[in-house]
């Protein structure tokens, strides 16, 4: 079985930063998924995408991240995530995910095929 695995998330004060990571384990469709993208999600709230990365290296942001965050991808099967300037609205559960086509951050649940636990981030 496909699994993402995220680690990094943590409690940090507004101003600071964390590094999210996301590994692959299991992936036998070839390199690694096509597309690998963060989302996160409060309770009760709509899930938000916040980055993606193609396999082929586009990457795409969402408004509310950009020139905070950076996505990065090492290899096929790892992503990570760095979080600078955090604020307090940052506050959410990060979720990895996967597909096997390219990326978009309007997505349901059902548009992507792998998803991680989830790594909870708190800003204060």
């Amino acid at each position: 079985d496909v699994q993402l695995v995220e680690s990094g998330g943590g409690s940090v004060q507004a101003g600071g930063s964390l590094r999210l990571s996301c590994a692959v384990q299991g992936y036998t469709y070839g390199p690694g998924p096509y597309c690998m993208a963060w989302f996160r999600q409060v309770t009760g709230k709509e899930r938000e995408g916040v980055a993606a990365s193609d396999l082929n290296g586009p990457t795409t942001y969402a408004d509310s991240v950009k020139g905070r965050f950076t996505i990065s991808r090492p290899n096929a099967n790892y992503l990570y995530l760095r979080m600078n300037s955090l604020k307090p609205d940052d506050t959410a559960m990060y979720y990895c995910a996967a597909r096997s086509r390219s990326c978009t951050l309007v997505a349901e649940r059902g548009d992507y095929d792998y998803w991680g636990q989830g790594t909870q981030v708190t800003v204060s």
